[in-house]
């Protein structure tokens, strides 16, 4: 095998390899889940399985019959699992429908039929003469059919909030890349049968850029992102956690430590950075960042207040500021001036 050949080889077989760890990632591991995500985690898996097939019987042709299998038998839900993806995604309701695990069950029952009743080592000249057909055929009927479900929700989806990247850019990046991926295969007689692999590993390998560079994933995953308002902490169990929280940071001087985060106050207290985070935003009405460099002024106050032999820059440092810049705009913002004409108010007194 020549270099380009090993270079092809890499590339495709490493976007397969990929794509079943993204697919495992959405289906055990997302959180919050949404049904839409088992259906993509699905989706990613079959087309790995069916990508590494196709890699493998390329470059070696004596393949054995069991793998060429299962790689048609994955090629056979790609198409439905696309289709219950979009359709899935779409909807707010958090549950599967009976119709939708009856459509599923029925294309199980075929799928067995098909691959039990005619095995491709036994019927391999049907196999090449009509099922290939056949199989690529019902991939292609339900992308059209994924494309009229996005068509008639098209006014709902251009209605997702705007950003660099949102649930619209994903959400078609999903469809158009199956889309064109089913396309190379069905063309692959007159192309080359590699293409399929490569339009998978680039359209792969765009939708995980996407997931890594993302600044809000729920906003980038979910057609409605899940907000805190839905699992609100009551008054007085807020009132418990604020306490504690309290006396954590000012008893310890968490504040002091300027590498402190959400998660290492979250443990502390024993609840989850989501739980520490929802008490911040939703019942104390500030953000985490926010709340530390108030606990931090007001340290920088008191300091100044005791005319501590210190500059404003060491107090800043001192309180928790990692610059200079910081500590000034943090003062500025929450005492509406600065530490020096502070300092001379103090003095006036």
């Amino acid at each position: 095998m020549d270099i380009q050949s090993q270079l092809l080889f890499f590339f495709s077989a490493l976007g397969a390899f990929n794509g079943i760890i993204v697919g495992l990632f959405f289906l055990f591991y997302v959180k919050p889940s949404h049904k839409s995500h088992a259906f993509l985690g699905l989706l990613l898996l079959a087309l790995s399985v069916r990508i590494g097939k196709s890699v493998f019987f390329y470059f070696n042709d004596d393949l054995a019959d069991v793998y060429i299998q299962i790689g048609l038998f994955a090629c056979w839900f790609i198409g439905p699992l696309l289709f219950f993806y979009v359709k899935t995604a779409l909807e707010i309701i958090n549950t599967i429908s009976r119709r939708l695990k009856i459509h599923f069950a029925i294309l199980v029952i075929i799928a067995l039929i098909l691959f039990l009743v005619f095995p491709r080592s036994n019927y391999e000249k049907i196999w090449f003469t009509i099922f290939i057909y056949f199989i690529y055929a019902q991939w292609a009927i339900y992308v059209v059919a994924s494309g009229y479900i996005i068509w008639k929700n098209y006014e709902k989806i251009k209605q997702v909030k705007k950003g660099s990247v949102t649930f619209r850019f994903w959400f078609l990046s999903v469809y158009v890349g199956n889309a064109i991926i089913c396309l190379a295969f069905i063309t692959g007689n007159y192309t080359s049968y590699i293409v399929g692999a490569l339009s998978f590993s680039f359209v792969f390998y765009l939708l995980v850029l996407l997931l890594l560079f993302a600044k809000k994933r729920n906003e980038l995953i979910f057609l409605n992102p899940p907000r805190y308002r839905e699992k609100r902490i009551d008054n007085d169990k807020a009132e418990q956690l604020i306490i504690h929280l309290e006396q954590l940071i000012t008893e310890n001087d968490f504040y002091k430590n300027p590498d402190i985060t959400l998660s290492k106050i979250a443990k502390k207290l024993n609840i989850l950075p989501t739980k520490l985070s929802l008490l911040l935003n939703d019942n104390m009405k500030i953000s985490f960042s926010d709340y530390l460099n108030g606990k931090r002024i007001e340290a920088a106050q008191k300091m100044i207040r005791n005319k501590i032999d210190y500059s404003f820059e060491a107090i800043g440092y001192d309180c928790g500021f990692n610059s200079k810049s910081a500590f000034y705009a943090a003062f500025k913002k929450h005492t509406g001036t600065t530490p020096l004409k502070y300092s001379k108010s103090i003095s006036e007194e």
